[in-house]
């Protein structure tokens, strides 16, 4: 059976070796760079197996990169609990949104009126885009990539026209094809990172409603979803240049 590696960093400035990595099932932890070939120092060396290869890791890579053993538990708020995030952040707040529907989002009148073709009349008085106008107009950054099948779901449509909403309040989107975000392997996760130290992976029933959120401040996988929100904006697309694409791709 084939590993599923999480690469956790390198302290390469060149993005090469060493390296550390983690598989996602067992736990185990894959480090690779230079082989010691000194003989003196591999005499050294105890319990090594004719299979196995010496090779040598900044200390610091290995403090940086490699997972630290946790006493508790997953922390998991309440929608409530994780609510109160985007009243605390300061400098940032990033989205990446993987699913194909939010049942939220089939609430509203907007929702009603784009299904029935119509452009929909966009609130924003409510009290998310009051909190999220005064982070942003005071230089907090907000920003998401959307996922979208091809075709794209009811869903994904409407959030693409929301879009519009989202920019009018300060926020930066950008969309992206599931089959791009698969071939520069983008987790199917949906998680916000506030102020690049904090990471909320969300949490849905299978109505797609949002019952939580777990809570995720170890550096370590901190580290990786910041990494993740990189590639992300690296490769997607704003969101009006996607909208155009799409429109020309049914003309």
């Amino acid at each position: 059976m084939t590993r599923r590696l999480r690469f956790n960093g390198t302290g390469s400035g060149e993005g090469s070796c060493p390296a550390v990595h983690e598989d996602v099932d067992s736990g185990e932890v894959i480090v690779h760079g230079p082989r010691l070939t000194d003989p003196r120092a591999i005499a050294q060396l105890q319990h090594l197996d004719e299979d196995e290869v010496p090779i040598v890791v900044p200390r610091n890579t290995l403090i940086d990169f490699g997972p630290k053993a946790r006493d508790e538990g997953p922390r998991v708020l309440d929608p409530d609990q994780f609510a109160r995030l985007f009243e605390n952040f300061e400098h940032s707040a990033w989205h990446l949104e993987m699913r194909r529907r939010y049942a939220v989002d089939e609430q509203g009148d907007d929702w009603a009126q784009f299904i029935a073709g119509q452009k929909p009349t966009w609130d924003l008085d409510t009290p998310w885009c009051r909190t999220i106008s005064a982070k942003t107009r005071d230089g907090a950054y907000v920003g998401r990539v959307r996922i979208l099948d091809n075709p794209p779901t009811p869903g994904q449509l409407f959030l693409l026209a929301y879009s519009e909403k989202n920019a009018a309040l300060g926020e930066d989107v950008r969309n992206m094809w599931r089959v791009d975000a698969e071939r520069v392997n983008l987790p199917p996760e949906d998680f916000w990172i506030f102020d690049s130290h904090i990471v909320a992976l969300c949490l849905f029933d299978t109505d797609d409603q949002l019952t939580g959120a777990e809570l995720i401040t170890e550096p370590v996988r901190v580290n990786q979803y910041n990494r993740l929100r990189d590639i992300a904006l690296h490769y997607a697309t704003p969101y009006e240049q996607f909208a155009e694409h799409l429109a020309d791709q049914e003309a």
